[in-house]
């Protein structure tokens, strides 16, 4: 099993933050919600390893 990273990993963190800032422009609070939920599980799928999600889900409750 690979551990999660939960230090800085992005060579440019302000580009990706952009990019979700930019994607929620013009949604309800509805379709934000829904194009949250659809990013997540399209990333848990590219994770593949429930172990890692379930790693990162504890992390993110803390």
């Amino acid at each position: 099993m690979t551990a999660l990273v939960t230090h800085r990993n992005l060579d440019r963190p302000d580009d990706v933050y952009d990019l979700l800032l930019t994607a929620h422009e013009g949604l309800s609070p509805e379709e934000s919600s829904a194009l949250n939920a659809r990013l997540i599980l399209t990333l848990c799928n590219h994770v593949g390893d429930v172990r890692i999600i379930r790693a990162a889900l504890e992390v993110a409750r803390e």
